[in-house]
């Protein structure tokens, strides 16, 4: 009999575990209290990342700090005090070493590039190429040092294989043409690719996954139980029972996990996003990353959205606009864009566990209950890879990458 096997939470991750699991036969349930797509996996820039390779807590990250704390800083704004999460501050703080950087960024480079093929195979399958924009993924520097540090960041992605090409002015102008003459230099990172409707593009996973015999149901799930025969989940709706659950719930996995007795030491890495009309002819060509502005602005159907950069805060804190309006006005001098298309400024949490990467394979001490969250800035990469490991995992298969370094239970 083909194993039942219970998803939460339908992301970008989630639909792509019961997309894996379908695969290899099993009967699947996907369960979210919202529309796939439409919670954390909606709001990011749309790319799908091959130089994500390096967390965000490596040895520079000290020397950044003292900027950090300023709370002037337009990449990094934090709310609150920073101890109010003591363990995850700490242990964050504690990874930003050069032998646990290399192990981590190798780790991620594995689940990175098997996640590359897998997206673009994916999009194919669900007739969603319309969607992809094969144009690379650039960042860019407004300073005089620019030069020097798209050169210093050129070779480490290098070693792994990553293309590159260093630009001054005027090939950044070759390339955005429509951009005003405002940056030094920049870093082309030809291996990436971005989409320009992250929301339809999960939607669109999701409804292969439909035709593929996933049943997709919209409830909230509100407890979870370990049964003679496996788990059940109380939502909303109704309970279902399956052999194995998935909790890929994103920032609200730990609340879901805490009353079984694992305490996931979760830290929130918020953002917004607004979308800027965009005349035909006067926008970005491809995702950038404005290092110095701290923002990613990225041409999208509904305009161009302009990403904000990290807000460290409580999950459901209020929303603080102050970022997200520097952001907009920087990319308003750059490109001759128009006004907002939305009332107010998008706003997502992003899940981040203090070594900045995700949590991917069955908990300790209870068989059957597998996690796959935590993946911060990289879950829209990285979704279709996890949802491979997971599926593995759960029909007793080889794991296709080396994913020990996610192990689900070196933080619980």
């Amino acid at each position: 009999m083909a194993k039942q096997v219970v998803v939460i939470g339908a992301g970008m991750v989630g639909v792509c575990c019961a997309l894996s699991l379908r695969r290899r036969g099993m009967v699947v349930t996907l369960i979210d209290r919202r529309e796939p797509g439409q919670e954390t996996s909606f709001g990011n820039s749309g790319v799908f990342s091959r130089s994500s390779v390096f967390p965000i807590n490596g040895p520079g990250m000290l020397q950044k700090l003292p900027a950090y704390l300023t709370n002037r800083h337009p990449a990094v704004r934090w709310r609150g005090s920073l101890l109010s999460n003591p363990r995850w501050i700490l242990g964050f703080l504690a990874e930003c070493t050069k032998n646990s950087t290399g192990r981590r960024s190798r780790a991620l480079d594995g689940l990175i590039k098997h996640s590359m093929g897998l997206n673009r195979k994916l999009m194919g399958e669900a007739q969603l190429l319309s969607h992809l924009l094969e144009t690379g993924w650039l960042k860019v520097w407004r300073g005089v040092d620019g030069a020097g540090t798209a050169q210093a960041e050129a070779a480490p992605l290098n070693s792994f294989g990553i293309a590159t090409q260093v630009l001054d002015a005027t090939g950044i102008a070759r390339l955005e043409p429509h951009a005003a003459p405002v940056f030094k230099a920049g870093l082309l990172i030809s291996d990436s690719a971005s989409v320009d409707d992250p929301g339809a593009v999960v939607s669109g996973y999701a409804a292969l996954a439909r035709d593929r015999g996933v049943v997709i149901l919209r409830a909230e799930a509100r407890a979870l139980y370990r049964t003679t025969t496996g788990w059940r989940i109380e939502t909303t709706r109704d309970s279902y029972d399956g052999d194995a659950v998935v909790v890929a719930l994103g920032p609200w996995s730990a609340e879901l996990l805490r009353p079984l007795g694992f305490r996931v030491p979760m830290g929130f890495e918020r953002g917004y996003h607004v979308h800027l009309a965009m005349p035909e002819g006067a926008g970005p060509q491809r995702a950038i990353h404005d290092v110095d502005g701290g923002f990613v602005v990225s041409p999208m159907r509904a305009g161009a959205r302009v990403t904000s950069g990290v807000e460290l805060a409580g999950r459901d804190a209020l929303a603080n606009n102050m970022q997200i309006d520097a952001a907009v006005r920087l990319a308003r001098e750059t490109f001759a864009l128009g006004a907002p298309v939305e009332v107010k400024p998008w706003l997502g949490s992003r899940p981040t566990l203090p070594d900045s990467l995700p949590m991917i394979g069955e908990l300790p001490g209870a068989i059957g209950l597998y996690a796959a969250f935590g993946h911060q800035h990289i879950g829209f990469s990285t979704g279709s890879g996890t949802g491979e490991i997971i599926a593995a995992a759960i029909a007793g298969e080889a794991p296709p990458i080396d994913a020990s370094a996610f192990a689900a239970g070196r933080f619980v």
